[in-house]
């Protein structure tokens, strides 16, 4: 079984290794009934605390994809093709609700930069902003939406 673990991501260690073990299974790569290394092995080869380990092994059984022997290890659960069905239901329905999030996010991003545009003409002459001044502010604004348009992306 090959794990493999980024430290730059936001992703927590536990997770990794529960998102990779499960796609395993599900691919098929892991049998059932297959062993898994034992919680203190991985911990070692992956160079993690075992209290890590433990974490991922825990919701995978928990999630019904492994099932645990007392003192003889943790093995791969049967396939139970409704609990996968239902998984990967829930998780459609999360990436379609941050993508209906982000879209509205977007089109009031939108909204606020055509907003500042016009504020434009508002805001130059002799009771305003100079343009160079207003344009400056303009710059900022801008960058500020593209911020938050980029942090919503991610």
């Amino acid at each position: 079984m090959e794990l493999i673990i980024r430290n730059t991501t936001n992703q927590p260690i536990y997770d990794q290794i529960y998102s990779q073990i499960k796609a395993q299974i599900i691919a098929g790569k892991l049998s059932p009934g297959e062993a898994l290394p034992s919680i203190r092995a991985l911990a070692k080869d992956l160079r993690i605390s075992v209290i890590t380990t433990k974490r991922a092994y825990d919701e995978l059984e928990a999630d019904g994809f492994l099932y645990t022997v007392a003192g003889k290890g943790c093995f791969v659960a049967e396939k139970n093709l409704d609990l996968i069905r239902e998984q990967k239901l829930k998780e459609l329905e999360e990436k379609v609700g941050f993508a209906a999030r982000y879209r509205r996010v977007q089109q009031k991003l939108e909204e606020l930069e055509q907003m500042v545009i016009d504020a434009r003409f508002e805001c130059t002459g002799p009771q305003g902003l100079t343009t160079t001044e207003y344009e400056h502010q303009l710059t900022k604004m801008l960058k500020l939406i593209r911020s938050i348009d980029e942090a919503n992306e991610s």
